[in-house]
């Protein structure tokens, strides 16, 4: 499988709908721990006997763990949809931290430009390994280069684990 080398322009230019993207997974993660606040509180009063079908609260329960479940199932859709289908990575903590990767390449190989959730454009890269930890600025030779002189489809694309 080729991935997409992405140009900084055209990771600049997806992040508003990934903006967006971001709000509406943060709003589902809010919703998330306002239901876990209720099945907290519930197991706190009834313990082992809330799972018991003659509990006065276990239809409560049942309620706010499938909303748990829905809305877990929502973020996870949504991440494969509509992020990882456009050639995007989600990395460890993206969703906590708001942090996402674009596959690109440089110098006869994919690095990935790096984005968080906050920042006015893309502005840092790092090697597949390099992490968030990991991250360098982008120079102007950088905007030349990353995602215009290398063709995609002659690059070992194993180590992209997306």
């Amino acid at each position: 499988m080729t991935h997409k080398a992405f140009t900084i322009a055209e990771a600049n230019a997806a992040l508003p709908k990934l903006e967006e993207i971001l709000q509406r997974l943060e709003a589902k993660k809010s919703a998330i721990q306002h239901h876990d606040q209720k099945l907290q509180i519930l197991d706190a009063l009834w313990g082992e006997a809330l799972t018991r079908t003659t509990n006065p609260d276990r239809e409560t329960f049942d309620q706010h763990s499938n909303r748990v479940d829905a809305l877990m199932l929502d973020i996870k859709r949504t991440v494969e949809e509509e992020i990882l289908a456009a050639g995007i990575r989600f990395p460890p903590g993206g969703l906590e931290h708001g942090l996402l990767d674009f596959p690109t390449t440089y110098q006869g190989r994919w690095v990935l430009l790096c984005w968080q959730r906050g920042e006015p454009e893309v502005r840092y890269w790092h090697e597949l390994d390099g992490g968030y930890a990991g991250r360098q600025e982008i120079s102007d030779e950088h905007i030349i280069a990353m995602g215009r002189e290398d063709d995609p489809s002659t690059i070992d694309d194993r180590d992209l684990d997306f």
